[in-house]
């Protein structure tokens, strides 16, 4: 195995902040997650910003994601299953910005073999809120697998509850 050095981490790291993801691309990712991935659009997951470096998304409260009847607090299930889609865009944002020679649609094909392999959430504040904010970014893209840091927020930008994750890309 190689390592980068640290100089060679800032270098890929600006290269990819470089990138900017074509319309065509950024329909083709949103018409998988928001419609074809069924749970995503049960839950109401929404894509905000998508660039290779760093992912948003949102999430807007209805009665069907209460966790706790008394207080309306969102189900951690609900923010688990948010944090996890989220990490796995972040993935396919990341792969896709290694891979701008290929057309948007080979871009977009790359990511049938992606599945998590663990996910670990900490819930650090209940989500009482009408709207809820998710990032993540990846930390690491190897062969086979990727490594993820997301994070669930208030609308106001409380954090509320951070994961970690690991995606299968290969």
């Amino acid at each position: 195995m190689t390592s980068q050095t640290p100089q060679s981490r800032k270098e890929a790291q600006a290269a990819a902040e470089a990138v900017q993801f074509e319309p065509e691309f950024i329909a083709g990712l949103r018409e998988i997650f928001e419609r074809r991935v069924a749970f995503n659009q049960t839950i109401g997951l929404k894509i905000g910003e998508i660039t290779p470096t760093l992912v948003q998304g949102h999430l807007a409260m209805r009665p069907e994601l209460i966790g706790h009847a008394a207080y309306e607090r969102i189900h951690g299930g609900v923010i688990s299953a948010g944090l996890d889609s989220m990490g796995g865009l972040a993935v396919m944002a990341a792969i896709a910005a290694r891979h701008m020679d290929d057309s948007p649609m080979q871009r977009l094909h790359r990511f049938s073999r992606l599945g998590t392999i663990d996910l670990r959430v900490d819930y650090m504040r209940p989500g009482i809120g009408q709207e809820f904010l998710l990032t993540a970014k990846v930390i690491r893209l190897g062969s086979r697998v990727a490594n993820t840091q997301m994070e669930f927020l208030s609308a106001d930008g409380e954090l509320l509850s951070t994961g970690t994750a690991a995606y299968i890309v290969s």
